[in-house]
């Protein structure tokens, strides 16, 4: 933080905040932005990213001021950007239009855009920034923040479970853990990613299609993923019903089964050979499925289980965010469990919570973020 900010400060640096967060599924993989325009202690316009390649936050707020906007103070919940992209620097378009002061919350990470502060200041402009703390200002664009320095694509996990942390009633099971809300809220996570991916358990056994159908649909139609070492996947799976028109990408072990691998590619998968993972057990190399991923162009994967995979993902360090939905209820002893017993020498002090929980029906959301820089 460059200097002291009021409550004022703080409350329209939130409404930017949550203005940005409308442009969930329909900006990526640019952030998420909003912007809050105030002047003699009056708002007097607001904006957000909209779209892909549409104005940026800053333009949308001095489009809808005009006049108003010379003298007034911009809150914008990310540093505005000082490149020529697909739209001009919103640095210098604040500058234009005569912004007396500039409030932001987290620094820009990216090389060419970054540096928009400093273009501020040469301008005369007043500059209040970064707010939040690193932790908090990733909370709001961790895709986007991971790949100004990151290889691999961004992956979150969620889960499902009760309060004794059970998934399943038992092995082989279906089981419906969380309400129609929660399960709505799913869905809205999936549009904001470039793919899901689950186990080859959990393909069978709950035999999901893994699509946007309960919230608007996305810019980008999420890509199908599935790790299944030997291509046991049913060629009946409902994911595979869409796989002409969304894309089923299935990661087996080389040398799986010919006639499996052939069977899948009939009904309409990719399927790509990776090797098996060194520490045993059969599963797969994740770092050889993420890098092959990314090649694909896939920058953010929504993993949806089952244990077995979490379990991997949380041990290898891959996992970058925990989407937790816990119901009020428990399982019991019979209960499959959302970690195994072996997942019990895991650090958990290395997740932090960066979201308020929220409640989606009786169910709660409980969002953490691994807490290194990315």
């Amino acid at each position: 933080m460059t200097a002291h900010v009021s409550q004022a400060d703080v409350d329209h640096l939130e409404r930017a905040r949550q203005l940005a967060r409308r442009g969930w599924g329909r900006v990526h993989p640019n952030p998420m932005v909003g912007c809050v325009l105030v002047r003699d202690g009056r708002v007097v316009a607001e904006g957000y990213h909209r779209e892909f390649g549409g104005p940026h936050a800053e333009v949308v707020a001095l489009e809808s001021a005009r006049s108003l906007a010379r003298g007034a103070t911009a809150y914008v919940s990310l540093e505005p950007c000082n490149h020529e992209g697909k739209t001009p620097p919103c640095a210098q378009a604040l500058v234009a239009a005569g912004v007396r002061r500039v409030v932001y919350g987290v620094a820009d990470p990216g090389v060419e855009s970054s540096g928009g502060a400093d273009t501020l200041r040469r301008a005369g402009v007043e500059v209040t920034g970064p707010v939040w703390s690193p932790l908090e200002g990733r909370a709001e664009n961790p895709a986007f923040f991971h790949a100004a320095h990151g290889e691999s694509p961004w992956v979150a996990l969620k889960l499902a479970l009760t309060l004794d942390g059970c998934v399943a009633a038992a092995p082989g099971v279906r089981t419906r853990i969380t309400g129609q809300e929660a399960e709505r809220e799913v869905h809205r996570l999936r549009s904001g990613f470039d793919a899901v991916m689950v186990g080859a358990g959990t393909a069978r056994i709950d035999d999901p299609r893994l699509t946007v159908r309960l919230a608007p649909a996305g810019r980008v139609v999420p890509r199908r993923i599935v790790l299944d070492s030997e291509g046991s996947l049913p060629s009946t799976a409902a994911l595979l019903e869409e796989a002409a028109q969304i894309p089923v990408h299935v990661f087996t072990r080389k040398g799986a089964p010919e006639e499996h691998v052939a069977r899948l590619e009939g009904a309409g998968a990719h399927v790509h050979a990776v090797p098996v993972s060194a520490g045993g057990g059969g599963g797969l190399d994740l770092g050889a499925v993420l890098a092959a991923c990314r090649e694909m162009g896939v920058g953010s994967i929504l993993c949806e289980g089952g244990p077995r995979l979490a379990a991997s993902l949380l041990g290898e360090g891959r996992a970058h965010r925990l989407y937790l939905f816990l119901a009020p209820f428990t399982l019991g002893a019979s209960g499959v469990r959302a970690f195994p017993p072996d997942a019990d020498a895991f650090d958990w002090r290395s997740f932090l919570p960066v979201l308020a929980p929220v409640l989606h029906g009786r169910d709660t959301l409980i969002v953490l973020d691994r807490g290194e820089t990315p």
